[in-house]
């Protein structure tokens, strides 16, 4: 926790924070119900139950996110003059563009975007802007997660895609980060990649094959 925070900083940092905000309120149930436990046992003993079990929760909830989102990543920035992917069989076809990546057209709740395809990255990552044009809500429980780039370590903060699109794959409910660190990169992690029947790479031409393939839109 930084050094020299006042109380109006404190608070805006556990926000930012709620899995910290809520292992301190559990240790201060818990170390209440220890007090009261002397004089109003039931109660302490109740206070007490329900500080270790906050505490419990906050320890689970910390192993799944590290689990989930632990993520590396070097990000580049999106390039002009993009070949065109296209749709053959039950297949999305990508040529790779000339900066040695692949580009792909796709839309996040009906707004088209661009993103990069990187294998390295567990986690799909979308820019602010993407998330603001695209409507992407906030989690009630805000979480956030350290990512490192190219540019050092950032804070991102994990969100609920409600729908993904890219030639004939749809992608619902799918995890991703917005990371103000990406500029207007959005990236295309391991997690969608991971919902796939299939990739490969053949001749410099990246092939998604999904499980049930859907109508084509063109972006």
């Amino acid at each position: 926790m930084p050094e020299n925070m006042n109380l109006a900083e404190l608070a805006g940092f556990l926000r930012e924070q709620p899995l910290l905000a809520l292992a301190i309120l559990a240790i201060f149930i818990t170390v209440a119900g220890g007090m009261l436990r002397r004089h109003v046992p039931l109660l302490g003993r109740l206070l007490q139950g329900a500080g270790n079990l906050g505490l419990l929760a906050a320890l689970l909830l910390t192993i799944a996110q590290v689990t989930r989102l632990t993520t590396s990543s070097d990000l580049a920035l999106p390039q002009v003059g993009l070949p065109k992917q296209e749709v053959a069989g039950g297949e999305t076809r990508i040529p790779i563009s000339g900066d040695g990546h692949f580009w792909l057209s796709a839309s996040i709740n009906g707004r088209p975007t661009r993103f990069l395809v990187d294998t390295g990255a567990t986690l799909t990552a979308i820019s602010e802007n993407t998330a603001i044009e695209a409507q992407v809500p906030q989690q009630e429980l805000r979480r956030t997660v350290s990512m490192k780039t190219a540019n050092g370590a950032i804070q991102a903060e994990l969100v609920t895609l409600g729908e993904l699109r890219m030639g004939n794959i749809v992608a619902r409910d799918l995890d991703a980060v917005v990371a103000p660190g990406l500029g207007e990169t959005n990236v295309i992690g391991m997690n969608l990649l991971s919902r796939l029947n299939s990739w490969r790479v053949e001749n410099n031409v990246l092939i998604l094959v999904p499980n049930n393939p859907q109508q084509t839109t063109q972006n």
